[in-house]
């Protein structure tokens, strides 16, 4: 590998993100206020506090989940998201032909050349297509699409729960009736610490509100935000994929069918056809 590989946006994001989760959790287990009384050691983060007691279960249990949030992080950011197989040959798959109307047209991807299936979109910083294009997370350098997109929402949960423990164990371990100096001294890197953990749980706690939204009701970030630019979603007046929150729900996890296109078109000529019966009669 040539050297300037190692200085690459996705190497020096993870590199970054991995540095900076071991570098807070050192904090928060290793931060001391430098002073013998008791006030002071009863003014330690927890973790602290429960290594000096010999409780080891709670700190265990913490470091576990940050090993497991770090580990997420990584499979979600190298795995493939759903890359269309780059074949110019390749003929329309059943996702294609069966859910997608005739008054849509399949059309090949003017930078790869390929036959896009319906809900995929290319990815101008991948450089390649991707399979229910969500959106590409700049924190991850990776699309989440069709197949990370599920692991992607595990990480942001169990990211949300570290952060939020991390958040009161820094909350905990500040003391505030201090002068100026001696309070900057001894607690000072602990409240950056817990700014920085207040930022990234509004972070993580908002794209997860939002994804639970968009999982509920079948749609994608990008499609959520540009359905006036998309041709199979500008021509309906609602969400033509949401089939109910428990098939949603299971279309998303398990990976089941939520219904195809035909389907679809069938029970809206029927809403259409009911709708015109009422207002003749």
């Amino acid at each position: 590998m040539a050297p300037w590989a190692l200085l690459s946006p996705g190497v020096l994001v993870r590199t970054g993100h991995t540095v900076l989760t071991w570098g807070i959790t050192l904090v928060l287990f290793l931060h001391d206020t430098g002073e013998p009384d008791r006030a002071a050691r009863t003014a330690r983060p927890p973790l602290r506090r429960w290594e000096e007691e010999g409780a080891l279960l709670p700190p265990l249990t913490f470091l576990l989940l940050v090993l497991a949030s770090l580990l997420l992080y990584l499979a979600v950011s190298l795995m493939d998201p759903g890359y269309v197989n780059i074949q110019p040959q390749e003929e329309a798959k059943e996702e294609q032909t069966a859910m997608v109307p005739q008054a849509i047209a399949l059309r090949r991807c003017r930078h790869c050349m390929v036959l896009q299936p319906l809900r995929a979109r290319h990815c101008g910083e991948c450089r390649r297509c991707v399979r229910r294009y969500d959106h590409h997370c700049p924190w991850m350098e990776n699309c989440v699409g069709e197949r990370n997109h599920p692991l992607f929402m595990a990480y942001l949960a169990l990211q949300l729960v570290v952060l939020l423990w991390g958040l009161h164990l820094a909350w905990s371990g500040l003391r505030f009736f201090q002068p100026w100096g001696l309070w900057l001294r001894s607690s000072g890197l602990l409240f950056a610490t817990f700014l920085l953990l207040t930022l990234f749980s509004m972070v993580a706690g908002l794209l997860l509100a939002s994804h639970v939204y968009l999982v509920a009701s079948n749609t994608t970030t990008w499609e959520f935000l540009s359905s006036h630019r998309i041709a199979y979603l500008r021509q309906r007046p609602s969400n033509p994929f949401d089939r109910g929150l428990a098939r949603n729900l299971a279309h998303f996890f398990c990976g089941w069918p939520s219904g195809p296109w035909e389907t679809l078109r069938a029970e809206e000529e029927e809403e259409e056809e009911g709708e015109g019966g009422g207002q003749a009669v």
